[in-house]
């Protein structure tokens, strides 16, 4: 796996950079995008910039490769799909706890109408 997802000389700098402190921060990202209302779309504009950040901590901490498209969208992609996760958890939250006479959770990432609220 080494020089396909990370290029370091152990897996868990990876694991902790990109992973770790990376995946936090995507979630929380993907947090404040869905409390505020925001589309997913401007998640996604954000994730791409904590993406260079995070390339940034490999270079500057652990001597990566800074201006590396490949290691760039492997660690985008991790970032983009932590940070949709937490975007669409806190969404269902918010729809099943602020309208919850219309809709209920149907799992931990979506909801569902109440079947007292369909009409007909």
């Amino acid at each position: 796996m080494q020089g396909i997802l990370y290029e370091e000389p152990s897996i868990w700098l990876f694991l902790l950079i990109t992973v770790i402190m990376g995946g936090w921060a995507a979630w929380m990202t993907g947090r404040a995008i869905a409390l505020t209302w925001r589309p997913f779309w401007t998640l996604i504009i954000y994730l791409f910039i904590l993406g260079a950040a995070v390339r940034f901590i490999h270079f500057a901490l652990f001597g990566g490769t800074l201006l590396s498209i490949h290691y760039y969208a492997v660690d985008t992609i991790v970032l983009l799909i932590v940070g949709a996760l937490g975007f669409q958890y806190r969404r269902a939250r918010m729809m099943t706890t602020q309208y919850r006479w219309l809709y209920e959770r149907s799992g931990p990432f979506s909801w569902r109408e109440k079947t007292s609220a369909v009409k007909g």
